[in-house]
């Protein structure tokens, strides 16, 4: 967007932040190290305020990013080939990724 947080905070985006609440949407500020925070609606639509350690998954979607809670799963409970299959995949990947061909 381009503008500074004086200029935010001075109601610059009031008509652009009236559209996105309008679609159901939060606009959020990032800070300088890439953090943000959720807000408690979004964190108890998503539940992750009933969660001592609570974790996301971001995704890249094309056109932005999709966010879900995600729990950690212990390794010991995957199977040993599905953990193989997944090792051999990525390091088949690998090279294509350096040539930059995803």
């Amino acid at each position: 967007m381009g503008l500074t947080r004086t200029e935010i905070y001075n109601g610059q985006l009031d008509i652009r932040i009236s559209v996105l609440q309008y679609y159901s949407m939060t606009a959020l500020l990032v800070s300088k190290r890439g953090t943000i925070t959720l807000p408690p609606k979004i964190r108890h639509k998503l539940g992750l305020d009933r969660l001592s350690h609570p974790m996301v998954m971001i995704e890249e979607r094309e056109g932005g990013l999709f966010i879900q809670p995600a729990a950690p799963v212990p390794v010991r409970d995957f199977p040993k080939a599905k953990m193989l299959k997944w090792i051999k995949d990525d390091e088949e990947a690998m090279p294509k990724q350096r040539k930059g061909k995803h």
